[in-house]
């Protein structure tokens, strides 16, 4: 399938906006880290179904067909990750990998101080909940930002089996950097831990095996989210084994999680039913399979492919520019389109509204929800940023980022960097 024909799959992204000089035209979105536009497909899908929308688990025709629905929507999930029912691995939705690792962290700390390691490299939402609910240790990352993987198994082996839970992001939201998950999975089991990974940045780019080639390397537990896989209707998914969220109190209470309430006692019900307390989004689980459905026919190997150029050509067009400032390792293959730089002598947000206003190119500026890393990549020390708090006036922390998605084109590129050049120019 050609470029064109994967931006004909995407409803939205031909839509013209206005311009600062009030020109109208076509935008370019290079901000898919943060979001993404819905999938033709997923729309058509949306419509479909809500035709014959009705509450989950109640009465009627239409609440009969959603409840069905939705049940057999879990087994496709498990079987897009080659998982099947006896594998013990079940499907809870959530609204996103935010609220799917908060979960997470509710059920298995219980705020007992339980120990967690997980890296430097988190974006906060895999990282404030396990600080908030358990004992905290931090794998560190290399200079060029990179998962040390000898610290991370050092640090097990030094916990001598205490540590319950590893959680670590499949790929950087910063850096685009894959980290090779089914070792740390191997690892995190031989010393007694389960590994936990945060898939909202992998799982629209790369194909995730959850049982690996064997048990030692599979992985206990994955969440990721719809919007990042061209399915922005407000759900997320959490895929755990059984025996590790079974029996655990539910993290959200209310309606729909309970065999029986009396006065003084509460019944809930096996997982996954108690932990999706209120009424479920059907329509966002709809969109997951929708979008999902897309990508495997599309397959893995050509998104990858795809994905590659781009990385490549923005990466080559930086690096013969001038006053840029890439980080990372930009020779790094293992990465996804994710490019984080600066130009030197123009602060980030005022790059990203002067991108936004000469042509309409979305990128995404700042910490990116993920200030450690940052930071270090930066080589800002904490005496240095506990300073600009204070001087709140000075030179925000941060950076730019440009990622990309299925529907960008090696055009749009050019139409970058030729923008960026001309704003270097004139500076």
């Amino acid at each position: 399938m050609s470029t064109d024909n994967y931006r004909s799959l995407f409803s939205g992204i031909e839509r013209k906006v206005l311009l600062a000089n009030g020109e109208q035209i076509i935008p370019i979105n290079f901000d898919n880290a943060a979001t993404t536009p819905p999938l033709k497909k997923v729309d058509e899908f949306i419509c479909e179904n809500i035709t014959m929308y009705g509450s989950v688990g109640r009465g009627g025709q239409k609440s009969e067909y959603c409840t069905n629905a939705y049940e057999i929507s879990r087994e496709m999930i498990l079987k897009f990750f080659s998982l099947e029912e006896k594998d013990g691995y079940d499907v809870i939705y959530v609204k996103n990998t935010t609220e799917g690792i908060n979960l997470l962290a509710n059920i298995l700390c219980d705020r007992n101080s339980k120990k967690i390691l997980t890296t430097r490299m988190e974006h906060h939402a895999n990282d404030l909940p396990w600080r908030e609910l358990g004992k905290t240790f931090y794998c560190e990352v290399d200079e060029h930002g990179k998962l040390r993987v000898d610290d991370f198994e050092e640090k097990l082996k030094r916990a001598r089996g205490t540590i319950r839970y590893v959680s670590v992001t499949g790929v950087s939201n910063v850096t685009g950097y894959v980290n090779p998950i089914h070792q740390l999975a191997k690892i995190a089991h031989r010393y007694g831990a389960k590994c936990i990974i945060d898939g909202a940045q992998m799982v629209a780019h790369r194909s995730i095996q959850i049982k690996g080639k064997n048990e030692e390397e599979s992985i206990d537990a994955l969440v990721f989210s719809g919007h990042k896989m061209y399915a922005p209707f407000g759900s997320g998914v959490v895929i755990a084994k059984r025996e590790m969220i079974a029996g655990k109190r539910p993290f959200l209470l209310g309606g729909g999680a309970v065999e029986a309430v009396f006065d003084d006692d509460v019944y809930y019900k096996e997982t996954p039913y108690k932990d999706e307390a209120g009424t479920p989004n059907f329509l966002g689980a709809m969109s997951i399979i929708a979008a999902m459905s897309v990508l495997k026919n599309i397959g893995y190997d050509k998104i990858v492919e795809h994905e590659n150029i781009l990385r490549d050509q923005l990466i080559r067009g930086l690096k013969s520019l001038p006053c840029i400032e890439l980080y990372g390792d930009v020779e790094n293959k293992e990465r996804v389109g994710v490019i984080p730089f600066n130009v030197r002598h123009i602060e980030h947000n005022n790059l990203g509204k002067l991108l936004q206003d000469k042509r309409a190119i979305a990128v995404r500026t700042g910490c990116f929800c993920a200030h450690p890393y940052v930071t270090r990549l930066l080589k800002m020390t904490d005496e240095q940023r506990y300073k600009y708090m204070e001087q709140p006036s000075s030179v925000p922390i941060g950076m730019v980022r440009a990622s990309f998605g299925l529907y960008n084109t090696e055009e749009e590129v050019d139409e970058f960097l030729n923008c960026l050049e001309d704003i270097i120019k004139h500076k």
